[in-house]
């Protein structure tokens, strides 16, 4: 069996630490051939030492002499690539097979299509990529029949539970529709009127995972699934009305299949990013992955129910802007962005973040988006008018 080169795009996050778990269970098949960071230098730097990497990328290329002095320290000999250069570059090594995207919001989008450009093997933890650029991935596989795996574990289970041939669209292979499963983060059963005053610390408080704390807001307001939405809808060929969403506390059932004859496929397990990443990485076999294994009996039961679109209206506004088509779901994921690191910032109440993306889908011009260069004028310019609306807010509240 020939070892997998690997690079982890955003290894100090906590897809990109499990990334490196499950390869390090099993260095007969997997070789870390590069990581990336931000901002990270001693995490970075200690993952590159641990894990013998050639090679190393700091994103925030103000921080290359900083990383710099962190490996020397180390008496680590990983040479340095600095800034958005340095990740292009690492994704076209020859030596480099599979591409783990695991960089969190749009900055993962440009190495990520580079990869699939390039004809690699992805494994796509960065869902932004997908929502804000799904036409240009969809015609980048056709043309390089690129392989993109899903690691989202609710994509993964998709992706699991589907059977071959479902690219062809999900009519053809007897499928009637998609459900994505949602824990509805540590808010499900909060008073509707105490929301606005819940702190960063609180929404980060996801019962179930361990993520970042952008994601574990995302999964708080629910935008985190309605971008998931948007995500299959590219990742699966599957019309909006194909897509739907149940809130299931437990974590357990990741996501299901309905098919035509009214058979349903879940796939279950333990909430550990470890599994999907495991599938990812060996499919289309199966290896060890260093989870507990999900044991029904001492389960009282698990629970499934619609989304309360008042609670979470970020998932409607996702759909919403499925269904508007053009650089709608640009502009829906950069102003979330810019919410939610306004929220943790103390800048915004919790209840803001959907109003502000609602307010800058509304004031945000529309466009069609046919290149690389149309995501990122349509980014720039929801950004920008997000920001501009903080500002009144904050005005507002003087």
């Amino acid at each position: 069996m020939a070892v997998q080169g690997i690079a982890i795009l955003g290894s100090t996050g906590s897809v990109g630490v499990s990334t490196l778990d499950v390869a390090a269970r099993h260095p007969d098949r997997y070789k870390v051939i590069a990581l990336t960071a931000h901002r990270d230098t001693e995490r970075l730097a200690a993952q590159c030492l641990e894990h013998s990497a050639p090679y190393a990328v700091i994103a925030d290329a103000s921080r290359t002499k900083e990383f710099e002095r962190a490996l020397a320290a180390r008496k680590c000999a990983t040479r340095v690539l600095p800034g958005r250069d340095g990740l292009r570059e690492v994704v076209a090594m020859s030596e480099v097979d599979t591409v783990m995207a695991a960089i969190v919001g749009a900055a993962g989008l440009e190495p990520t299509l580079a990869a699939v450009q390039l004809g690699k093997r992805v494994l796509l933890a960065n869902k932004e990529s997908m929502v804000i650029a799904g036409p240009l991935f969809e015609r980048a596989v056709k043309r390089k029949q690129a392989k993109i795996i899903p690691v989202d574990s609710e994509h993964n289970a998709l992706f699991q539970a589907l059977p071959r041939g479902f690219e062809n669209g999900l009519d053809t292979v007897g499928v009637h529709h998609l459900v994505l499963t949602a824990s509805g983060g540590p808010f499900l059963n909060h008073d509707l009127d105490s929301l606005d005053t819940v702190s960063p610390e609180q929404a980060c408080a996801h019962p179930n995972w361990d993520m970042g704390r952008k994601i574990s807001v995302d999964s708080a307001t629910l935008m985190n699934k309605g971008l998931e939405v948007i995500e299959a809808r590219w990742l699966f060929n599957a019309s909006p009305d194909q897509i739907r969403v149940v809130i299931h506390p437990q974590s357990i059932v990741h996501s299901m299949v309905a098919y035509r004859d009214g058979s349903v496929l879940a796939q279950m397990g333990v909430p550990d990013m470890r599994t999907p990443i495991a599938h990812a990485l060996a499919w289309p076999d199966r290896i060890e992955a260093g989870v507990i294994r999900l044991d029904l009996t001492v389960m009282d039961h698990l629970e499934f129910r619609q989304p309360d679109l008042d609670r979470f209206p970020c998932l409607a506004l996702a759909y919403q802007a499925l269904d508007a088509g053009g650089n709608s779901a640009i502009v829906l994921n950069a102003a979330n962005e810019v919410a939610v690191e306004a929220f943790l910032q103390g800048e915004i109440g919790f209840m803001r973040i959907p109003a502000l993306v609602q307010e800058t889908l509304e004031h945000t011009p529309g466009g069609e988006v046919g290149s690389l260069g149309d995501v990122l004028a349509s980014d720039r310019a929801a950004r920008q008018v997000a920001q501009e609306r903080i500002g009144k807010q904050a005005v507002v509240n003087v």
